[in-house]
C-alpha cells in the first residue's frame, strides 16, 4: 500500500525525492501521512480536492483485501 501511494505522489510531484510516508494505526484505522514539498501541496490536493479524493479512492479500493479501514492524509513540511 505504501508503494502504491508513493508511486502515485512522486508521479505528481515537482519534488520527488521529498516524498516521505509515515504508516501509524490508530482508532480510524491504518493512517497513511503523506509529506510533500510545501509547493507541491496543491498538487498533491488538486482543485477542489479532486486529486486527493481520487488518490483516497484507489488506496481504499486496494486495501479491500487487508479488510482495513485505510486513510490516507496529506501534510506540507
Amino acid at each position: 500500500m505504501e508503494q502504491l501511494i508513493r508511486v502515485i505522489a512522486r508521479a505528481l510531484v515537482d519534488h520527488p525525492e521529498d516524498v516521505q510516508i509515515q504508516v501509524k494505526e490508530d482508532a480510524r484505522g491504518l493512517v497513511y501521512e503523506l509529506t510533500v514539498h510545501p509547493g507541491d501541496v496543491g498538487k498533491v490536493i488538486g482543485k477542489q480536492g479532486r486529486i486527493a479524493k481520487a488518490l483516497r479512492t484507489v488506496v481504499s479500493s486496494a486495501a479491500v483485501k487487508t479488510h482495513k479501514r485505510v486513510i490516507v492524509d496529506i501534510v506540507s513540511e
